[in-house]
Order: structure tokens, then sequence, then C-alpha cells
């Protein structure tokens, strides 16, 4: 009793399986990770900023 699964990708955003193209399954899953990645990219630049800042007064701290 083997049943084929028809050919299926799964969603980036949720992992529900679907039938198309693309990565997603619908609109709303894309519009909600392409903000969650907007999101992450600006933390990452934050803690460089902030990397940055603090390994400059490390070194002004320890030339003084």
């Amino acid at each position: 009793m083997n049943q084929k699964i028809a050919q299926h990708k799964h969603c980036r955003s949720c992992g529900k399986a679907f039938v198309g193209e693309g990565r997603y399954c619908s609109e709303n899953c894309e519009r909600g990770s392409e903000s969650a990645l907007k999101g992450k990219k600006r933390q990452l630049l934050i803690l460089y900023v902030v990397s940055v800042i603090i390994l400059i007064g490390a070194l002004l701290l320890s030339v003084l």
C-alpha cells in the first residue's frame, strides 16, 4: 500500500507543504518573512556599531 506523495515544497516561513512556484505558500508568509529579515539585519547592524564603539572606547582608555 505505497501511496505516492505529489511533488511539493515547504514554505520557508511556516513550513506548510504547498504545490507551486516560489518559496512561500502565501503573500502573508512572504511579507512576514521579509519583515523578520529586515529586523534581523537592523539588529546585526546595531550590534556592529555598538561593538565598534566599545572597541574605540577600550583603545582610548588603554592609551590614557
